[in-house]
């Protein structure tokens, strides 16, 4: 599929959006309008002051530049670890100590308190440590059971 647009990093690596009528847009950022349920559709992309000037059904349909320059950009502003498992939590009451296991490695947070544990959806659940940072747990079904019966005790 070609693009309506064009895409490039310019010397100071900022992206640059050309529009099929010509129009170029210095420093354009790419947004995910769903970025836990579909993360890789419906990416729109955005110049200064929030303006669109271009929409990305699925970012997997794109030609593997604009596909790479948009999917690095993402991944340099967006940080969110996946918990895969919960090894364990200093108390069940809170503030308590989560240690769990990450697609980034593993870690230690700071749970302030329950309202902490946000749910996205049916099954997924985003958790905000006591400095801000969200975790993801993608489908709280799919975890093992022991994990399961940890999350359970704060829901």
């Amino acid at each position: 599929m070609n693009a309506i647009f064009q895409l490039k990093r310019d010397p100071f690596g900022k992206l640059v959006l050309t529009n099929a009528e010509g129009e170029e847009f210095v420093g354009v950022t790419p947004v995910r309008s769903f970025p836990v349920q579909a993360p890789t559709k419906g990416i729109s992309l955005v110049r200064d002051g929030g303006k669109e000037v271009a929409w990305i059904d699925d970012i997997d349909t794109m030609p593997a530049d604009i596909r790479s320059l948009v999917t690095e950009e993402l991944d340099g502003r967006e940080f969110m670890p996946e918990i895969l498992s919960i090894k364990g939590v200093s108390s069940f009451a809170t503030p308590c100590t989560w240690t769990v296991k990450t697609d980034r490695g593993d870690t230690e947070f700071v749970l302030k308190g329950e309202e902490d544990i946000r749910r996205l959806g049916t099954y997924s659940l985003l958790i905000a440590d006591s400095h801000g940072i969200h975790f993801l747990i993608r489908d709280m079904f799919a975890i093992d059971k022991g994990s399961r019966k940890i999350l359970d005790r704060f829901l």
